[in-house]
């Protein structure tokens, strides 16, 4: 076991300077661009934000996760096949936990992180704007 976290660690470490090393800022960016989308969705639509909707309502837990999924799923797998083939490239091999983890680390956690955050802000000034409206 030991072996294996030492391999994947020094993979991912190798990895951040190798020729494909762009999708680290790519990948993150596309994923952002989409949490900042469904994030304004949200507050038009009301709903709470993701992340703690996710952790506070068991029973509308798997629709989440499915909306969330429909949104960042074609990165995550975007981004798993862009690991496999840096993976085959580099290291003459393809490992592919490290290929989800890469993509967790780059799609999902990203997506997530994110959301939540621009649902608060743009609900905060959706109610700061309709008080300003009625003073």
């Amino acid at each position: 076991m030991e072996h294996f976290l030492t391999r994947v660690i020094e993979n991912l470490i190798g990895r951040l300077s190798g020729p494909m090393k762009f999708r680290l800022i790519i990948q993150p960016l596309v994923a952002a661009f989409f949490a900042v989308r469904d994030g304004l969705k949200d507050a038009r639509e009301g709903r709470p934000p993701l992340f703690r909707a996710i952790l506070s309502h068991q029973d509308h837990r798997s629709d989440m996760l499915r909306d969330a999924w429909k949104s960042v799923g074609k990165i995550f797998i975007i981004a798993i096949i862009i690991d496999m083939v840096e993976q085959f490239i580099v290291l003459r091999g393809i490992y592919p936990g490290e290929a989800l983890l890469v993509a967790l680390i780059l799609a999902f956690i990203p997506y997530l992180l994110i959301r939540g955050p621009v649902n608060r802000i743009a609900r905060s000034k959706q109610r700061s704007a309709s008080g300003d409206k009625r003073l």
